[in-house]
């Protein structure tokens, strides 16, 4: 049965959607629901409870991602899993990754209210701790169950009140079996906020993302010499924060020399941070993304000659690490094209793109065949209360993830 008949109910998603937005609510219109907190299991708690009224088999695994199961005709055949995340970042926005997990649920509600029966079954999922706002690296729920992680890894993780992801888990009883993990799947669907400014400057409805483009995060020390403000004359100084400035317009300058390059310093660490004190260590670390692996590796090798020669002529020490790398992935081209079959027959326009920033569907493309979709973001705004994706546009996202969705269980994709 063709699924463009059916369509959500934009006011049903949209109050599901304010409850979300009332659970860590911040003062500016925000949220702050950091992964495996309190605010977290007040919301998987709901979550879960709605999981129930659909009647979905529910499940949770040994990282806590929770999973609700639609059967489908071929109940033992390979499953079609859509969802995101719900934690945030401590003053994060309403719909990063929040949007994905409810218009899934949004999905179901339409096909059961509907009666319709699937070939393949659907699994809604929400994955623990994407961000990594509180449990750093992010993304460890999926990471863990395509085993990019070990679960020794994550559940010794501390955040900052040294508590481990083990003990949050536990303190929140979402703390489920191996068995319940993610397994035979066959495509993975992820509806998101875009999180940038392309779709709004082109006046587009739909991303069709054909991949996310890796990212490395390297770690710089420049080792000066700590010495009086006053009596230190200016050509006998070994000043690692004048160094450092100079290193950080590098790296800026760096997106000149490849295109498509996106470089950022985030983090600044100086010793001993005092107003009369000259800085004698500067630590600071720089994310580096591009689509191609070839690229970003070109473009960090070309950084480390560049950022030492500064260091020489400035008379400082550096060393350069690697902290955390995270390849380019490429989504599958049959769930591209089911989702541009969709815009079209929706009559949305639409735009192929790359992911700037990691999403799980990065770790769950390892074991099944993957694809986003993305709507846009007002101004480009996310990681932040003011993060806003308009009603009309989450209207037409959910129902090309309907379509979608519908077409691949059906196997018409």
């Amino acid at each position: 049965m063709e699924s463009l008949l059916y369509r959500i109910n934009r006011r049903r998603l949209l109050e599901t959607i304010n409850v979300s937005s009332s659970i860590g609510a911040s003062e500016n219109g925000g949220l702050s629901r950091l992964a495996l907190s309190e605010e977290d299991k007040t919301m998987r708690d709901i979550f879960v409870e709605w999981l129930h009224q659909e009647k979905l088999d529910v499940r949770i695994d040994d990282f806590g991602n929770i999973y609700g199961r639609r059967k489908g005709k071929r109940n033992d055949g390979p499953t079609i899993a859509v969802g995101s995340h719900l934690d945030t970042q401590p003053c994060g926005g309403r719909y990063d990754g929040v949007l994905g997990v409810l218009a899934a649920l949004e999905v179901i509600r339409v096909l059961n209210e509907n009666n319709i029966e699937t070939e393949f079954p659907i699994e809604i999922i929400n994955f623990t701790n994407e961000e990594g706002a509180r449990f750093g690296p992010p993304m460890l729920g999926s990471g863990g169950v395509t085993e990019n992680f070990t679960k020794n890894f994550i559940y010794n993780i501390k955040d900052s009140n040294d508590i481990t992801f083990k003990q949050a888990l536990k303190s929140i009883g979402y703390m489920g079996e191996i068995e319940n993990r993610l397994s035979n799947v066959k495509n993975f669907i992820e509806l998101h906020i875009e999180q940038g400014s392309i779709l709004e400057k082109n006046n587009t409805s739909i991303g069709i993302v054909e991949g996310i483009q890796g990212m490395s995060w390297l770690i710089v020390k420049v080792t000066g010499e700590t010495n009086h403000a006053g009596p230190t004359p200016m050509e006998n100084r070994k000043d690692a924060l004048l160094a450092t400035s100079k290193m950080i317009g590098r790296v800026n300058d760096l997106t000149k020399e490849f295109d498509g390059l996106k470089t950022t310093v985030g983090t600044l660490n100086v010793k001993p941070n005092i107003t009369n004190v000259i800085p004698g260590e500067v630590e600071f670390i720089i994310d580096i993304r591009h689509p191609s692996n070839e690229t970003r590796a070109n473009a960090i090798e070309s950084l480390k000659e560049q950022l030492s020669t500064i260091a020489l002529m400035n008379d400082v020490e550096i060393t350069i690490t690697t902290d955390w790398t995270s390849d380019a992935v490429e989504f599958s081209q049959v769930v591209t094209e089911s989702i541009r079959e969709a815009s079209e027959k929706w009559g949305y326009s639409s735009l192929n793109m790359y992911s700037g920033p990691g999403h799980d569907a990065k770790y769950i493309s390892q074991v099944a065949e993957s694809g986003m979709i993305f709507v846009p973001s007002c101004k480009g705004i996310s990681h932040n209360e003011q993060e806003l994706t308009v009603d009309d546009d989450i209207e037409k996202g959910a129902n090309v993830l309907l379509t979608v969705i519908n077409n691949l269980a059906n196997g018409t994709n």
